[in-house]
Order: structure tokens, then C-alpha cells, then sequence
């Protein structure tokens, strides 16, 4: 992937003092806009065509998978209702400003996330760590996607495959359900529910038979059919076997399915969210009402939100609550930035980033009640504690084990089964959208005359390359290297990166000239609060975050199964991917320029000469805001604005 570096050049910007390192103030002269540089002056760029359209989009790329399988596990785990005091503390006063920036600065720029960073060009790698975590993300989630597919389709067969135990893929060991390991022998004595997705909600039944003194391990068909028909999983990494012809036509699907949805852009997009965002809301609510009158969906629902409030005083729980938050919302990601650079430039853009936030985060909230409604009813039914089953509850192994086996338990399993699979991959697909549509354009912004008339062969060529990269994981053992890289791909760079915007926005260039910026933009500052959050706070949390994910690392493992030492190592390639853009443009961008290093760096932390607002008639008058003082009088107009100047 190539790097792309501006020579920072000083043409159209008026100093006006002196054109060292002390400056009063930045002017964009109007030469600018015919400029003819790849990243300079203004160029036309498609805007939504409606104000929901946008909102839509921004709900699909936060609400994802992650809130329905994810979410009310660690609810459940981290004390109930209690989990709901972190989650949503750190939501509004950390999640809300960092989503806030990041759609603030898409529509201010009106640019992708690669050249966005014009505003501090030593940190433009930060933008290519953000192309990066979506590319990498959106090669692998379309697997997802492809396996939901796969159990879309079966589920409109006379006979549901995952609810018999006369399938050629099942054992002799299998069982219909959980019920059923009742009618085994009575002196069951464990069951082992792990929490990896290869192993995930392996419902293992042990007993000791009293006349051969043997024990056997029983499995769901449910569980079979996952391991045994989707995945046809091999031993482990080292053993990657065979194309899986099913997955590789499923994955196939997948990729036509973004395609169609991409083909045109924004444009496209606007209109299929009204479908694929608001749909999966009335498949929820319909799900859950039929949950509710189900017998034990109180039970699970008591269970999912009784707060043990002595989980509030513990740091886990904090952390978790936190990396919840972080990852859910999607910073960092770009695909923040890249959905508000289509945004008209007087939008106001500040009641967006609250629809956003609290929109994934009573999301998450509502979908465990929908989640623990049929959990509840399978613990009745199985005759298992809630404890027992909500081992289950979390990752695939919900979607893929537990949730089909419920199903098929309920009057019409056909229609249950799949309106749940269609609300899957209509959830799935939003997220995919803006972490494609962050490569895609960012491509375009990089290449605007090459790609910026060609948006169709762009989006067409991307994925078949992503679904050709793909396939491997469609392999036996695709399934290993599928969680390998979603275990590594996001798991310390989303922080980072998180922590550097706030950095760069707050201190580098300056919270007091943003907030100017902003109230050009919209007519107003920003509120003293959302200052102190970007300053102190969000940078805190992000730093804490980013430290304590590192300090607790250790590698993906299950009971059954530990990684290769190389395999490993493949991972820690993907972790570290995304961060080596950002110390190669810096060196790069040292390299070339001129003067003195402490020169060269105050140089590459100014904005460059395409920065400015995305409106033609404040870019000719555009100033940036020049701080006086020293560093104290710095921090405290940061901290607290001056309305003075």
C-alpha cells in the first residue's frame, strides 16, 4: 500500500508577522481553489441526500454484531444493572466527545480519513491507520456475513438441518438439545460451555454409566451442525485442509450483497439504510414479543439485570465497560470521519454524535432483553440454571448455537429462524458499509483523477480483491485464522489511535482553534465540558485503555486447543499493521523537509495548505486562530476558551 506525502507547501498561506515558527494568523488565499494538486483546494464531493439518510448510516456502522452477542454477556458478567453505571458514564462523557470530533472533523474537511490529517501533517499516518483497521476488519467480516447467509438459506428447508440428529455431518454422540441430555442418564456431572469461536458453546455432556464405567461427551445438533457442516473445521492453524466450496459460495454472496449496496456510494447507501437500519429494529421488537410470552423469559430477564453492585468498585469491570464503549462506537475506524465528509457544511453535526451514541448504547441495552428473554425460556425448558446456559451468551456461538437451537422450539420455526438470520445480515452489512466505504474513498481522495469517475469499477474491483483475499478463510481451518486476526487486527491500535486524535486535535493544533472552527461550521462553540473531555479526560481513558489491554494480553486459546508459536507471530504482524504508517510519514516527512529537526516538527504540526472548511465562501476568508501567550495561557484557552480575540 502506498503512503502518500504532501510536500507541505507554503503557497497561498500569509503570515502575518514573520513566516517562522511564530505565526498571528493562517490565511487560505483563494489561489487555492485552482489549485491542481491531488490535496489541495476544494473538489466537488457527493452529500447526502437527506439529513436521515446520514443518521441511518450512522446508526448501521455503530449498532453491529457486537451488541447483540457481546454486549449483554458482559452485562451479565460484570453485575447486571450495575454494568450499566460504567458503560453508560464513560459513554456520554468520553464515547459522545470522541464521536463528536471525529464527525465534527469529516464534515469540517469534507475529506476521507487519509487526507484529513492535513491538519497536523507529522501525524498523517494516523490517517492510514485508520484505512488500514478498516480494510483488514472488512476483509474478514464479510465471513460473518457468509456464514449467516449460509443459515438464512437453510432455514427455509421443510426440515430445519441444525434440529435433527440424522444429518450425514452428525455423530453418534448428538443430541436434539439441551433437554434431551436428560434423557441420557441422570448423574450428568458437566457440562462445558468455553468461550472461544471455534469452540464456542460446545454443550458437552459427561456421565459415568454404572454397568460399563465409561464416560461419552454428547454434543447439541445445533453445536454439529455449526462445527460440522459450516465449518468443517481441521485440528487447528497448521492444518488449514481444503476449500469449503459451501463458504466460498456464501462469501461469494456476501460480497455481491455489498456490492449492489455500494455500487453508487453515498447515494446507494442512503437509500438502503432505510431498509437495513430500521428493519432489524422491528425484527428485534418482534422477536422480543415473542420471547416474553414464552415460560422462564422473566427468569432470564431478572438474571440479565440484577445488579450486584459490588462490581461498580472493580477496574475489570471498568475496563470492559470502557473497551465496549470504544469498540462499539467505532473510532478510530475512520468510518466516522468518512460518513460526515458527505455531509452539507452547515449540518449540525453536535446533536448527531448524541443520536449516535445513545442509539448503539440502548441498543445494546434493549437487545439483551431480547437475548435473555429465549435464554430464559432454554434454561426452562432444559431444566439448567440461567448460570448453566448464559455461558452461551456471548460471540458466535450465540448466534450460530444457542439462538437456532431456541428457535426450533418455538410454533413456525421456519419464519423465527428466518426473520432472525435476514435481521443478522441486515445489521451486518451496516457495519461492512462504512469500513468499505472508508477504504473506497480514501482510495479516491488519494487518486482523485483516476478514481473520482470511476466510483462503480472502484467499488466493483475492491471487492473481488477482498473476496479472492477471502477465501482462505473458507478453508478447514479458516475458522482459526479468522479469530487469530480478529484477535489481533483492532486490539491495541483503536486505543492508540484514539488517544493520538484527541492529542493532535486538543493540543497540537489546539482545542480553542478547533472549537473556532466548529463554530464557523455551525454556529456555535463547543460547550466547556466537551473541551476538558477531548483535553484531559478522553485522552486519560484512551491511555488506560490502550495500557491495560497490553498489560493483560495473552494469546487466543481454548481447553482444547493453543496456537502455534508462528501463528502467533501472524497476529502480532496484523496488530502492529496499522500503527507502522504513522512512524514511517513522520520520518519521511522529517526527511524532506527543511531546516533544523525542532524547526522540521514545528513546521509538520501546522496545517498545511489543503486545510480548511469545506465551503467555498468561508474557504477565501478561512483564518486559523493564533494563540498568544505562553504554554499556561496555552492550556487554559484550550481548557476553557477566549472569547476575547
Amino acid at each position: 500500500m502506498s503512503v502518500h506525502l504532501d510536500r507541505f507547501k507554503s503557497i497561498g498561506l500569509i503570515m502575518s508577522k514573520e513566516t517562522n515558527v511564530s505565526m498571528d494568523v493562517l490565511e487560505n488565499q483563494s489561489s487555492l481553489l485552482d489549485s491542481e494538486s491531488d490535496s489541495s483546494g476544494l473538489q466537488e464531493r457527493a452529500v447526502w441526500g437527506r439529513k436521515i439518510e446520514y443518521l441511518l448510516s450512522l446508526f448501521g456502522y455503530s449498532v453491529g454484531l457486537g451488541n447483540i452477542w457481546r454486549f449483554p454477556y458482559l452485562c451479565m458478567r460484570n453485575g447486571g444493572g450495575a454494568f450499566l453505571i460504567p458503560f453508560f458514564i464513560l459513554l456520554i462523557f468520553c464515547g459522545v466527545p470522541l464521536y463528536f470530533l471525529e464527525v465534527s472533523l469529516g464534515q469540517f474537511t469534507g475529506k476521507s480519513p487519509v487526507i484529513v490529517w492535513s491538519i497536523s501533517p507529522l501525524f498523517k499516518g494516523l490517517g492510514w491507520l485508520m484505512m488500514t483497521i478498516s480494510f483488514v476488519v472488512a476483509w474478514y467480516y464479510n465471513t460473518v456475513i457468509a456464514w449467516v447467509i449460509y443459515y438464512f438459506v437453510h432455514a427455509f428447508l421443510p426440515k430445519i438441518p441444525w434440529s435433527t440428529c440424522d444429518n450425514w455431518w452428525n455423530t453418534d454422540h448428538c443430541i436434539v438439545s439441551h433437554k434431551d441430555r436428560l434423557t441420557l442418564n441422570k448423574t450428568a456431572v458437566n457440562q462445558n460451555l468455553t468461550g472461544l469461536l471455534f469452540n464456542e458453546t460446545d454443550a458437552s455432556y459427561q456421565y459415568n454409566s454404572t454397568h460399563d464405567n465409561h464416560s461419552l461427551t454428547y454434543n447439541t445438533a445445533a453445536h454439529e451442525f455449526w462445527q460440522f457442516n459450516v465449518l468443517r473445521r481441521s485440528e487447528g492453524i497448521e492444518h488449514p485442509g481444503s476449500v469449503q466450496w459451501h463458504l466460498v459460495l456464501v462469501l461469494f454472496a456476501s460480497w455481491v450483497l455489498t456490492f449492489c449496496c455500494l455500487i453508487k456510494g453515498v447515494r446507494s447507501v442512503g437509500k438502503v439504510v432505510y431498509v437495513t437500519v430500521i428493519f432489524p429494529y422491528i425484527l428485534l421488537t418482534v422477536i422480543l414479543i415473542r420471547g416474553l410470552t414464552l415460560d422462564g423469559a422473566i427468569d432470564g430477564i431478572i438474571f440479565y439485570l440484577k445488579p450486584d453492585f459490588t462490581k461498580v468498585f472493580n477496574f475489570q469491570v471498568w475496563m470492559e465497560a470502557g473497551m465496549q464503549v470504544f469498540f462499539s462506537l467505532g473510532p478510530a475506524w475512520g468510518g466516522l470521519i468518512t460518513m460526515s465528509s458527505y455531509n452539507r457544511f452547515n449540518n449540525k453535526c453536535m446533536k448527531d454524535a448524541w443520536y449516535g451514541t445513545l442509539a448503539d448504547g440502548l441498543t445494546s441495552f434493549y437487545a439483551g432483553f431480547v437475548v435473555f428473554s429465549i435464554l430464559g425460556f432454554m434454561a426452562k425448558d432444559a431444566g439448567l440454571t440461567m448460570e448453566e446456559i448464559s455461558k452461551s451468551a456471548s460471540g458466535p456461538g450465540l448466534v450460530f448455537v444457542a439462538y437456532p437451537e431456541a428457535l426450533t422450539k418455538l410454533p413456525m420455526p421456519h419464519l423465527w429462524g428466518v426473520l432472525f438470520f435476514l435481521m443478522l445480515i441486515t445489521v451486518g452489512v451496516d457495519s461492512q458499509f462504512g469500513m468499505f466505504e472508508t477504504v473506497s474513498s480514501g482510495l479516491a481522495d488519494r487518486f482523485p483523477k483516476l478514481l473520482n469517475s470511476r466510483k462503480v469499477l472502484t467499488t466493483a474491483c475492491l471487492c473481488v480483491f477482498l473476496f479472492v483475499f477471502g477465501i482462505p478463510f473458507t478453508t478447514n481451518g479458516g475458522v482459526y485464522l479468522f479469530q487469530l486476526i480478529d484477535w489481533y487486527a483492532s486490539s491495541f491500535c483503536i486505543m492508540f489511535g484514539s488517544f493520538l486524535e484527541c492529542i493532535i486535535i486538543s493540543w497540537i493544533y489546539g482545542a480553542e482553534r478547533y472549537s473556532r472552527d466548529i463554530e464557523m461550521m455551525i454556529g456555535r462553540p463547543i460547550p466547556i465540558l466537551m473541551r476538558i473531555s477531548w483535553c484531559v479526560v478522553t485522552p486519560i481513558v484512551m491511555l488506560t485503555l490502550f495500557l491495560g489491554s497490553v498489560a493483560i494480553y495473552e494469546p487466543p486459546h481454548s481447553a482444547s486447543y493453543t496456537y502455534p508459536d508462528f501463528a502467533i507471530g501472524i497476529g502480532l504482524f496484523f496488530a502492529i499493521l496499522p500503527l507502522l504508517p504513522i512512524p514511517i510519514i513522520m520520518v519521511s516527512g522529517l526527511v524532506h523537509s527543511e531546516g533544523t529537526l525542532w524547526q522540521r516538527i514545528k513546521t509538520l504540526t501546522r496545517p498545511d495548505s489543503s486545510w480548511g472548511p469545506n465551503s467555498k465562501r468561508h474557504w477565501q476568508t478561512y483564518k486559523v486562530y493564533d494563540y498568544r501567550g505562553g504554554v499556561v495561557d496555552r492550556i487554559r484557552v484550550n481548557l476553557l476558551g477566549n472569547r476575547h480575540q
